[in-house]
């Protein structure tokens, strides 16, 4: 029986000590935490862009209604909002990433966030199948490490 180390390459679980098994089963269970945080926070993002997305098709579908001068709600935080007016209604500010902001005409924009978009989600997918391969090299260890338990009392019953 074999399984896939954290390099890549692989290892006979069979020749591994209990305790061997047990510190690669608790660095794949390190490994499957930190990723499965890193796909949660994948997804976050993606439906962050999803929205921004949204919003500006909504608004390429209204620019006729928002004219410029409009006063309008500006989020500087989630939960806190300052009064502005609009001085443009065919450009938005796109937070391009590390602080850094650009002003982009409504199609642009569009199409920053739906190529976000799609790179995240190639990204998730990508990270969705490294899971399911650790979680799988997990379930192997659990198995190997069952049986080598089991095997470790009647191997000691016949020597006493």
């Amino acid at each position: 029986m074999s399984g896939q180390a954290g390099g890549g390459e692989a290892v006979n679980l069979d020749t591994l000590s209990v305790q061997q098994l047990s510190q690669v089963k608790k660095q794949l269970d390190e490994e499957l935490e930190h990723l499965t945080t890193s796909f949660t926070q994948l997804h976050a993002a993606q439906s962050k862009f999803r929205d921004c997305l949204r919003c500006v098709q909504q608004q390429d579908g209204k620019s006729s209604a928002l004219q410029e001068g409009k006063q309008v709600l500006v989020p500087l935080t989630n939960s806190l909002y300052v009064k502005g007016s609009l001085s443009s209604a065919s450009h938005v500010i796109v937070d391009v990433g590390t602080g850094f902001y650009v002003e982009k005409d409504v199609k642009s924009a569009a199409k920053f966030y739906e190529d976000k978009t799609n790179e995240i989600g190639a990204n998730v997918k990508d990270l969705d199948s490294i899971i399911q391969g650790k979680t799988n090299n997990v379930r192997v260890i659990e198995e190997v490490l069952r049986q080598k338990m089991a095997a470790a009392p009647q191997q000691q019953a016949p020597q006493a």
